[in-house]
């Protein structure tokens, strides 16, 4: 299972990574393998404003349909345009090109009280 060490985590299974001064978001390779094949993945418009906590999407796989939630809160301004036609990018790549929100965060601080990956990995296994 591959939890890369730079980003932060959610109980629900999302990652976060900061650059500059957005955070991309994404499901981990813990859930994209939970989840099987993905073959949709429904994500707002730009400009929506979310919530830490609210669901931002869904992401429909061979097995489930699953809920997207995210982990700070602040304005998506970027929707990851691969998604669209390759959903299952997902599967191949979770935390590189199967990203799926950038988001302009409200508050930087909210990364503080998500999980690290030591933390997370004890929260899957």
């Amino acid at each position: 299972m591959n939890v890369p060490a730079d980003l932060k985590y959610t109980s629900d299974h999302e990652w976060a990574r900061l650059d500059g001064d957005t955070v991309v978001v994404g499901i981990t390779d813990y859930a994209q393998g939970e989840l099987g094949d993905v073959v949709f993945v429904e994500l707002p418009e730009e400009g929506t404003e979310v919530s830490q906590g609210d669901s931002f999407g869904t992401i429909e796989a061979v097995k489930a349909v699953a809920d997207l939630f995210s982990p700070i809160g602040g304005e998506i301004i970027e929707l990851n345009p691969i998604l669209e036609d390759a959903p299952e990018t997902v599967n191949k790549d979770p935390y590189g090109e199967g990203w799926m929100v950038r988001i302009k965060p409200s508050d930087l601080s909210q990364l503080d009280g998500l999980m690290d990956a030591e933390a997370y990995k004890k929260h899957i296994s």
